[in-house]
């Protein structure tokens, strides 16, 4: 038997592996996306697209034109939303906590809308300034909302004043798109959730801002383990609780601004995924990050995956079969937690 020592090197070594074989997962399913859609092209065409491309052939251009960008994007695109979910949860310490949930995807989309209606913006790569602005704007309101009174703004005022405010932003982005049929037009896909259609020249446009995000919420991991024990005991360690929720909601703003820029507003996945990295490392974010950035793009590429071949030959958007994946498991966890509290 060894001492607690070796019992911590265990774990770590157990989670390296873990990340390892998520890696490998990744890996096989990225290929399965590239494989995947209305014309099934084999592994071995696949693999010789990305080796010894020919632009004479028919399956490489469908590889390289539009099944490569499309996955990228969801590998981005999931990887952004796992660690801001995980990011947001740790910073508010509330289960429930994730980018559609505090109205940070509304707000995005509300200013993309309002860049369509108003300005007149077609193109995806132009949505990106239009996303960070009001999904920045928004998580500012949810705080100041969550922040009055007394006790400022605790878990349960945040999750209020999150659900409140997206309410709000959801109606005034459904009457805005039912009284103008050409920005209803221009938005319907990316509304609803959707990787069809991305190209090379969106992931360059975001990818920046997806780097900086990450490591913003990479390097937050001890800062999100002071929060989680609550804000006394993370005073008492020494840490400075306005500026650490800052950084973290920068970091939450940032990857999920580019996010929906990208891809539309996609719900749960920022939801789910953090739980299920919990579950498997334990309650430390020094591995409930890497975890939930792994496991994240897992599930949307999946879920685009279910999309594609479930209603040939058109597909369902990823943001529908997300959702139909993640209300089950919100309605589950919002029971779990009521149980626990009577």
């Amino acid at each position: 038997m060894g001492g607690p020592s070796t019992m911590r090197a265990r774990r770590a070594a157990r989670l390296a592996l873990g990340l390892l074989a998520l890696c490998g997962a990744l890996v096989a399913i990225v290929v399965l996306s590239l494989a995947t859609g209305a014309r099934a092209i084999p592994i071995e065409a696949v693999w010789a697209a990305l080796t010894a491309f020919d632009p004479t052939s028919s399956e490489h251009r469908i590889i390289w034109d539009l099944r490569l960008p499309r996955t990228v994007t969801g590998v981005m695109v999931g990887a952004a939303l796992g660690l801001a979910g995980a990011v947001l949860q740790g910073a508010t310490r509330n289960p429930l906590a994730d980018p559609s949930i505090l109205g940070i995807h509304a707000g995005a989309s509300l200013a993309v809308v309002l860049g369509v209606a108003l300005l007149g913006m077609t193109q995806l790569t132009s949505y990106v300034w239009l996303a960070f602005t009001g999904a920045g704007a928004a998580m500012l309101v949810v705080y100041s909302v969550a922040s009055l009174g007394r006790d400022g703004a605790t878990p349960v005022k945040l999750a209020l004043a999150g659900a409140a405010i997206t309410a709000v932003l959801h109606a005034i982005i459904n009457a805005m798109l039912l009284t103008s049929p050409r920005t209803l037009d221009e938005v319907r896909f990316w509304q609803v959730g959707s990787l069809s259609g991305r190209t090379l020249d969106i992931v360059i446009q975001v990818a920046p801002f997806l780097a900086l995000g990450t490591v913003l919420a990479l390097g937050s991991a001890r800062l999100l383990d002071g929060l989680s024990l609550g804000d006394d005991v993370a005073r008492s360690l020494g840490q400075r609780i306005g500026l650490s929720r800052g950084l973290a909601a920068l970091a939450a703003v940032i990857l999920a601004g580019a996010s929906t820029a990208a891809a539309g507003p996609i719900a749960f996945v920022g939801l789910t995924v953090p739980h299920v990295a919990r579950a498997i490392t334990g309650p430390g974010y020094r591995w409930i990050l890497p975890y939930s950035m792994l496991l994240a793009p897992i599930l949307l590429l999946g879920a685009d995956i279910v999309g594609r071949i479930i209603a040939p030959p058109g597909e369902v958007q990823v943001g529908i079969v997300t959702a139909f994946l993640g209300a089950p498991f919100f309605i589950a966890l919002v029971r779990r937690r009521k149980l626990a509290a009577l």
